[in-house]
């Protein structure tokens, strides 16, 4: 204890002194970069995939401190701009040595095909391709770049796709914790660790599904890029792994070199006196003068659902979609005069449904003033995700998006009987009716509370799909065959008649021209606002006092193993709200 505190008094001690310079840190940072230096003559743009990716920009505009400054997004505009500049040549991608989400790789592979095609090259070079998440997506990217390096000696592991959940089923049993949760239905299974020890039957058919479907995408893709059958493809990668130099004589890759290798072949492609310039510093202004052209409005949507207004997250917080803030942009949209169509970014797996019926109503509010919405997919449009985008004139989705989960689950952890093993009593009071302590983590919903509970979730449950069946125009009969909570891919959506085509975010842009009667060039112009790099920092510094005081009252309580797993189960949950949720399993588990 006595290390526990002299360790917060030095962390405020720290604060305090970062309060005051970190502003003029930041302010030179700013400054410093809003003058990006000329592009030369002769530059290969530099991608470093390494460090992850977020769909879209990041809301908050010190992202970068944290590391958070390459998105799918930004990528696809650098590289859109980069098409038509002569002073750029190609493209050297350092990429991730483990898995990238399937619909990333599928959005960036068609934009490094628009990039080739307007006579650029691409070089990709990995470290290692090692057996961990989604590789074969990111072996998907690197078949795109049309020339794959290995470094010497390195694996490639590209065999197939394996994923595992935890289930705590049995630690909540032995520490008396209840998970008080009803779903709707059988596939909806982003609870299922809390209520099972293991797969149930749906759960995991429902999973091996969409990760076959992912795999067979990731696999027609690259033996597409490659120029071999499909069959023989899978045969070869199925027979692996295989070192460095052994992919290169079975032909899955194309040179077995060091990164300064790489680096030096890409430099030599592009021309005597030629840099590398990293794809964030790439200064493409005076290319994209289009003043004068129809506008089309650009919404973006990233993270969980929630209701409210917010002001981006915290350095290295997760982006969570605000209702208020995504229906205003709908609105402003819709208010300004020069805009004919909006396209509508989405990358969710779903959150709260009232915070997803208000999205909708401002899809639908723009579709009856006569502006055409058309709903790009990203790596999520699953549950709320397509709650949000089910009103939309037209849904693109990539071939690997996750999306449906058409359901609704909500309850609770009942915690008093666990905390009392560790002397803490968890009492409760009320007035009123008889459900007004249903929500009350002490005891489990009695009969008639649960009763109550489950007509909520049904009357949700067949809101989502009467919506589903409006939007879509499908039977509502039909809708119940497909929806019960599951989770399909952009391929398996298309054939079920979810989306509407198969793309990414230049085909939705397409759509929507088509729909508005735009011929020729539109500006794209971002609706939405976000917070300035000054209101950013002094977020910062927000609620600093509250955190210390709590960390200090938990510390000692969280001291036991037995505490700190119970602690760990919960949070790991990811459940910030009780009651109704509409959300989808996650990539990551």
């Amino acid at each position: 204890m006595k290390q526990f505190l002299i360790t917060v008094a030095g962390v405020l001690v720290g604060l305090t002194l970062f309060a005051i310079t970190a502003p003029l840190v930041i302010v030179g940072l700013v400054a410093g970069a809003a003058a990006p230096a000329p592009t030369p003559d002769r530059t290969v743009l530099g991608l470093d995939l390494r460090g992850g990716l977020t769909d879209q920009e990041p809301s908050n505009p010190l992202a970068f401190i944290g590391g958070h400054n390459v998105s799918v997004m930004g990528i696809e505009q650098a590289l859109r701009r980069a098409e038509t500049d002569d002073r750029v040549k190609g493209l050297l991608v350092r990429l991730p040595e483990a898995g990238m989400e399937p619909a990333a790789a599928d959005e960036l592979r068609g934009a490094f095909q628009r990039f080739r095609a307007h006579g650029k090259f691409i070089l990709a070079h990995a470290q290692g391709l090692y057996a961990e998440g989604f590789v074969v997506s990111t072996y998907e990217l690197a078949a795109a770049s049309g020339d794959i390096w290995l470094q010497p000696s390195s694996p490639f592991q590209v065999t197939g796709i394996a994923r595992q959940d935890v289930f705590f089923k049995r630690l909540f049993d032995a520490h008396g914790v209840v998970a008080d949760y009803q779903q709707r239905y059988e596939f909806k299974n982003a609870v299922n660790p809390f209520l099972y020890d293991d797969y149930t039957p749906a759960h995991r058919l429902a999973e091996l599904s969409w990760m076959g479907s992912v795999f067979d995408t990731a696999l027609a893709a690259v033996a597409a890029d490659r120029g071999r059958p499909a069959a023989d493809l899978k045969t070869l990668v199925d027979a692996g792994p295989y070192s460095a130099e052994d992919a290169r004589a079975k032909g899955l890759i194309d040179h077995v070199g060091e990164v300064k290798e790489a680096e030096a072949a890409a430099l030599a492609r592009a021309g005597a006196g030629a840099k590398l310039v990293e794809i964030g510093d790439y200064d493409a202004r005076g290319r994209v003068g289009l003043s004068d052209a129809p506008k089309v409005a650009v919404i973006s949507a990233e993270g969980a659902i929630m209701t409210g207004r917010g002001e981006g997250p915290a350095l290295g917080g997760e982006e969570t979609i605000r209702s208020d803030n995504v229906a205003k942009a709908f609105y402003d949209a819709i208010d300004d005069h020069a805009v004919r169509a909006i396209v509508f970014r989405i990358s969710s797996p779903g959150g709260s449904d009232t915070a997803s019926e208000q999205i909708s109503a401002a899809v639908r509010e723009a579709r009856a003033v006569g502006k055409p919405v058309v709903v790009s997919m990203g790596t999520y449009g699953a549950s709320g995700g397509y709650w949000i985008a089910s009103d939309a004139n037209e849904i693109v989705a990539q071939p690997s998006t996750l999306t449906g989960s058409i359901g609704v689950f909500g309850g609770k952890f009942v915690l008093g009987p666990a905390l009392a093993r560790f002397g803490i009593d968890v009492r409760g009071l009320s007035i009123g009716g008889d459900y007004a302590a249903s929500s009350g983590t002490q005891a489990a919903m009695s009969a008639s509370q649960k009763a109550a509970f489950s007509a909520w979730i049904d009357h949700i449950y067949d809101g989502f799909i009467a919506r589903v069946a409006q939007g879509r125009r499908l039977a509502p009969d039909r809708v119940r065959e497909i929806a019960r909570g599951r989770v399909w891919t952009g391929v398996q959506a298309k054939a079920l008649g979810l989306v509407d085509e198969l793309g990414g975010f230049a085909m939705a842009v397409d759509r929507a021209k088509a729909l508005a009667g735009i011929r020729g060039e539109a500006q794209l112009v971002p609706f939405g606002e976000k917070p300035s790099p000054f209101e950013a920092i002094g977020r910062m510094f927000g609620g600093r006092s509250q955190a210390v005081a709590l960390t200090g009252a938990l510390g000692d309580l969280a001291d036991g193993p037995d505490v700190r797993a119970l602690l760990a189960a919960v949070r790991d949950a990811r459940l910030r709200q009780q009651g109704a949720t509409v959300l989808a399993p996650s990539l990551a588990q």
